[in-house]
Protein backbone atom coordinates (compact mmCIF):
# COMPACT_ATOMS: atom_id res chain seq x y z
CA UNK A 1 0.00 0.00 0.00
CA UNK A 2 1.45 3.14 -0.85
CA UNK A 3 1.62 6.06 1.58
CA UNK A 4 -0.80 8.74 2.09
CA UNK A 5 0.39 12.34 1.34
CA UNK A 6 -0.27 15.30 2.96
CA UNK A 7 0.77 18.96 1.62
CA UNK A 8 1.08 21.18 4.49
CA UNK A 9 1.20 24.84 3.71
CA UNK A 10 2.45 27.24 6.76
CA UNK A 11 4.63 30.26 6.88
CA UNK A 12 6.06 28.81 10.66
CA UNK A 13 9.22 26.85 10.23
CA UNK A 14 8.79 25.23 13.80
CA UNK A 15 5.29 24.04 13.25
CA UNK A 16 5.96 22.86 9.90
CA UNK A 17 8.94 20.59 11.61
CA UNK A 18 6.91 19.67 14.86
CA UNK A 19 3.83 18.08 12.18
CA UNK A 20 6.37 16.80 9.74
CA UNK A 21 8.23 14.40 12.43
CA UNK A 22 4.92 13.72 13.61
CA UNK A 23 2.73 12.28 10.47
CA UNK A 24 6.37 10.81 8.94
CA UNK A 25 6.46 8.68 12.22
CA UNK A 26 2.65 7.54 11.48
CA UNK A 27 3.97 6.71 7.60
CA UNK A 28 2.78 9.55 6.22
CA UNK A 29 4.69 11.26 3.22
CA UNK A 30 5.12 14.77 3.92
CA UNK A 31 5.72 17.80 1.85
CA UNK A 32 5.67 21.28 2.90
CA UNK A 33 5.14 24.84 1.59
CA UNK A 34 5.71 28.72 2.98
CA UNK A 35 3.48 30.44 0.75
CA UNK A 36 0.27 29.20 -0.98
CA UNK A 37 0.55 31.37 -4.10
CA UNK A 38 1.83 28.10 -6.58
CA UNK A 39 -0.92 26.07 -4.86
CA UNK A 40 -2.03 24.65 -8.00
CA UNK A 41 1.86 23.51 -8.94
CA UNK A 42 2.27 22.04 -5.73
CA UNK A 43 -0.62 19.89 -5.96
CA UNK A 44 0.02 19.05 -9.77
CA UNK A 45 3.08 17.87 -8.72
CA UNK A 46 2.74 16.15 -5.08
CA UNK A 47 -0.85 14.57 -5.70
CA UNK A 48 -1.65 14.92 -1.62
CA UNK A 49 -4.43 13.08 0.05
CA UNK A 50 -5.28 16.00 2.56
CA UNK A 51 -3.96 19.56 2.29
CA UNK A 52 -3.47 21.55 6.10
CA UNK A 53 -3.62 25.13 5.28
CA UNK A 54 -2.75 27.58 7.61
CA UNK A 55 -4.30 31.27 7.64
CA UNK A 56 -1.60 33.48 7.50
CA UNK A 57 0.75 32.56 4.86
CA UNK A 58 2.86 34.71 2.35
CA UNK A 59 1.85 35.85 -1.29
CA UNK A 60 -2.06 35.21 -1.29
CA UNK A 61 -2.97 33.84 2.02
CA UNK A 62 -5.19 30.98 2.74
CA UNK A 63 -8.63 31.43 2.21
CA UNK A 64 -7.74 32.65 -1.15
CA UNK A 65 -5.42 29.93 -1.83
CA UNK A 66 -7.97 27.58 -0.68
CA UNK A 67 -10.28 28.92 -3.08
CA UNK A 68 -8.21 28.39 -6.07
CA UNK A 69 -7.48 24.98 -5.14
CA UNK A 70 -11.28 24.25 -4.58
CA UNK A 71 -12.35 26.11 -8.30
CA UNK A 72 -10.20 23.68 -9.88
CA UNK A 73 -12.58 20.42 -10.62
CA UNK A 74 -9.45 18.02 -10.60
CA UNK A 75 -8.92 19.12 -6.98
CA UNK A 76 -12.00 20.18 -5.78
CA UNK A 77 -11.96 17.15 -3.52
CA UNK A 78 -8.84 16.83 -1.94
CA UNK A 79 -9.58 17.74 1.95
CA UNK A 80 -8.45 20.63 2.79
CA UNK A 81 -7.71 21.27 6.93
CA UNK A 82 -7.75 24.92 7.37
CA UNK A 83 -5.39 25.27 10.61
CA UNK A 84 -5.46 29.45 11.73
CA UNK A 85 -4.62 30.79 15.35
CA UNK A 86 -7.79 33.46 14.39
CA UNK A 87 -10.89 33.76 16.45
CA UNK A 88 -12.73 33.58 13.15
CA UNK A 89 -11.92 30.13 12.24
CA UNK A 90 -14.99 28.74 11.61
CA UNK A 91 -16.12 32.07 9.44
CA UNK A 92 -12.45 31.78 7.81
CA UNK A 93 -12.83 27.92 6.89
CA UNK A 94 -15.88 28.45 5.55
CA UNK A 95 -14.88 31.40 3.50
CA UNK A 96 -12.10 29.44 2.37
CA UNK A 97 -14.47 26.32 1.53
CA UNK A 98 -12.37 24.49 3.54
CA UNK A 99 -13.84 20.76 4.54
CA UNK A 100 -12.72 21.06 8.40
CA UNK A 101 -10.41 23.33 10.35
CA UNK A 102 -8.11 22.93 13.40
CA UNK A 103 -7.73 26.37 15.94
CA UNK A 104 -4.10 27.07 16.84
CA UNK A 105 -2.18 26.27 19.17
CA UNK A 106 -3.70 22.84 18.21
CA UNK A 107 -3.38 19.60 20.15
CA UNK A 108 -1.56 17.28 17.93
CA UNK A 109 -3.84 14.22 18.60
CA UNK A 110 -7.06 16.58 17.04
CA UNK A 111 -4.61 17.35 14.52
CA UNK A 112 -4.00 13.50 13.87
CA UNK A 113 -7.38 12.85 14.12
CA UNK A 114 -8.88 15.33 11.72
CA UNK A 115 -6.38 13.94 9.33
CA UNK A 116 -7.38 10.50 9.88
CA UNK A 117 -11.00 10.84 9.42
CA UNK A 118 -10.61 12.42 6.16
CA UNK A 119 -7.94 9.48 4.96
CA UNK A 120 -10.51 6.82 6.31
CA UNK A 121 -13.24 8.42 3.53
CA UNK A 122 -10.66 7.58 0.65
CA UNK A 123 -10.14 4.04 1.50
Amino acid sequence: MSKKKILIFDDDKTILEVITIIFEENGYQVEISETSHDIIEKVTQFKPDVILMDNWIPNIGGVAATNLLKSHEEFSTIPVIYVTANNDIVALAEQAQADDYVAKPFNLDDLEGKVAKYLEEQI
